[in-house]
């Protein structure tokens, strides 16, 4: 099948190639030529332009985004009116699933598909595949079928749940149609969110692990800070390389998160190289949105996602009037920072 995909960053050019090695025809653009220079030397079709990419698509069209959401109306805006009737176009970034509704409505008017796609496979997609989560015409997703099935994971990623009936649908082949338009990325939204409180779970747990040498630490008496009890309650040096090797072998918390964990650990066991200030690129934010209107409690997600904002230094004003306020009513000076 002929696909023409808009972005070759650090998914869309995997996508792309993991397409090509499966026999489809892919008809790049990126902004960056080197970019698609680098696709048309594993088998890609290059585009120097929106409009020569629309050109060498046979009709009908389909056209894949994968650009940054921000970005996404600008992008349809600059080439739809290059795109004819019954051509479709895909979404396979993270936009927001109310800006689908609204896109497919006025692309329907034009006479043409819209397809949203929520993608999650990240830098290893190439290798392991991408988890597909689709919303859209029924009709317009089964002619897309042979793209997501050759995206999708093997089905031998993960075994087959016990009772679940063979040939049931695709889901266990790694991509769902999950409803119509905006579908797709509303799960996709709330993968993320629960990946935000997964992942946070992680670190807050070995946070604690990396503190528990905390009694073997001198601490001065003061007024200003409770004492460690039971110094001697907290006399561990655990190595957290080893705590992760050990937990993603039969423990119930075992995950490729955990995976990813420990590789983390063993190229930089101090995390050096990070500073721990932790982006957030909107689907948490959206989820939370979704179980306000929902009036549906998320105080793991919530949690999670406030404490990205924490550490990119949206707390250091509370903070201070915190400290602010303990001197005013106490003459509380603060300690000096931890080094």
């Amino acid at each position: 099948m002929q696909l023409g995909i808009i972005g070759l960053g650090r998914m869309g050019g995997n996508m792309a190639r993991r397409l090509i090695k499966a026999g489809h025809e892919v008809v790049a653009f990126d902004r960056h030529a080197d970019a698609v220079q680098g696709l048309v030397a594993d088998g890609g079709v290059g585009s120097a332009s929106l409009e020569e990419m629309v050109a060498k698509l046979e009709k009908p069209r389909a056209v894949w985004m994968m650009v940054p959401a921000a970005v996404v109306d600008r992008t349809i805006e600059s080439f739809v009116h290059h795109l004819e009737k019954d051509d479709i176009l895909i979404d396979g970034g993270n936009s927001y699933y109310i800006d689908d509704i609204r896109r497919a409505k006025d692309l329907t008017a034009k006479g043409i598909h819209y397809v949203d796609v929520g993608t999650s496979g990240g830098v290893w997609g190439l290798e392991r595949g991408y988890c597909q989560m689709i919303g859209g015409e029924t009709g317009v997703v089964q002619h897309l079928d042979p793209i997501f099935a050759a995206l999708a994971p093997s089905i031998d990623e993960a075994p087959r749940t016990p009772g679940r009936e063979p040939g049931k649908g695709t889901a266990e082949h790694g991509y769902l149609h999950c409803g119509p338009n905006g579908a797709g990325h509303f799960v996709k939204m709330i993968h993320n969110g629960i990946e935000y409180g997964i992942m946070a779970a992680y670190a807050e747990g070995f946070n604690i692990m990396k503190h528990a040498n905390v009694g073997k630490q001198g601490h001065e008496a003061s007024a200003e800070q409770t004492p460690l009890r039971d110094p001697e309650h907290y006399q561990y040096d655990f190595d957290l390389g080893e705590v992760a090797e050990l937990w993603r072998r039969g423990s119930v918390v075992a995950s490729w998160l955990l995976d990813l964990t420990a590789n983390a650990f063993l190229e930089d066991p101090g995390l050096e190289r990070f500073a721990g200030r932790v982006s957030d690129s909107g689907e948490g934010r959206w989820t939370i949105q979704a179980a306000v209107d929902e009036a549906v409690p998320a105080h793991v997600l919530t949690a999670a996602l406030f404490e990205r904002f924490s550490s990119r230094g949206e707390a250091d004003f509370a903070d201070k009037l915190l400290s602010a306020m303990r001197f005013q009513f106490g003459g509380h000076e603060e300690l000096p920072a931890k080094k």
